[in-house]
């Protein structure tokens, strides 16, 4: 608290006020609050000018009491009219500062602070894809009737089986098989679920099915049996595009249905 009769404490309080100022003033919660900052801080210029000038005079009236380290009373006197004059100019540049800092409380004075407006979610980086699976012909004919009869949904479902995990990430990789955006054609038509797009054509009679290089899918979602432990994948010989077609011979017709003795036969234009 000042005193107000002792110049030395109450200085070194100030001083430490403004140290205080100066950290507590890199951020403010409410930009509102500048403004009474602001009329605190020109009061204290107006202050500070006279306490400058205080000094100023105080050094002129005492100093027939001035002397040097040597005790050489003309030198110290010439010192403190010296001490003087400093402090006499500064006085004067406060009052420039002073002018600074009412003209910026004035604008300051004239500002309506609104909350901040809502920060949209930072944009997703662009993935890039790689193909699960590419079918064509009697393979694609199959899938394009499961697509007829029950949907996008079920088609990817299914496809979704022939993807490894790392073991698929892979033999994209050494294939080829990596897009900056879906690969997909004008007659082309796209689903997605969770984290795979299917593109296909029944015009031009192929289906694929893409995963988001990056992602992870989610097997509830999409039925994957996640009973068995993720390294009996290690044990899985190196898949290959060739291999997947060897299996899908000797596996289930999972499609089971209609056989189409002519490719794309009986397909219109609705979906």
């Amino acid at each position: 608290m000042p005193t107000f009769d002792d110049p030395t404490t109450d200085a070194t309080e100030a001083s430490e006020a403004l140290r205080g100022l100066a950290h507590a003033s890199r951020t403010f919660t409410d930009p509102a609050d500048t403004y009474r900052v602001l009329g605190d801080v020109l009061y204290g210029v107006r202050s500070l000018r006279q306490v400058l000038d205080q000094l100023a005079t105080t050094h002129l009236t005492y100093r027939v009491r001035a002397h040097d380290d040597a005790g050489d009373q003309a030198a110290g006197a010439t010192s403190a009219l010296a001490a003087a004059d400093e402090l006499h100019q500064a006085a004067t540049i406060l009052d420039g500062v002073h002018d600074r800092v009412d003209a910026a409380m004035s604008h300051s004075g004239r500002i309506a602070w609104y909350d901040a407006p809502e920060q949209a979610a930072p944009e997703r980086a662009p993935s890039r894809w790689i193909s699960v699976v590419f079918l064509e012909g009697e393979e694609a004919d199959r899938v394009l009737d499961v697509i007829a009869r029950r949907g996008t949904d079920a088609a990817i479902e299914h496809l979704a089986g022939h993807d490894y995990g790392e073991d698929t990430t892979r033999d994209a990789l050494e294939n080829g098989y990596v897009y900056d955006t879906v690969p997909e054609g004008a007659l082309d038509r796209t689903a997605t679920r969770d984290v795979y797009t299917l593109t296909y054509s029944p015009f031009l009679g192929h289906v694929n099915l893409l995963r988001e290089y990056d992602a992870v899918p989610d097997p509830a979602l999409l039925g994957i049996d996640t009973s068995e432990p993720v390294t009996r994948h290690a044990e899985r010989a190196p898949v290959t595009r060739a291999s997947r077609r060897e299996a899908a011979q000797t596996e289930p017709d999972w499609f089971a249905g209609s056989r189409r003795t002519t490719p794309g036969a009986g397909r219109g234009l609705s979906r």
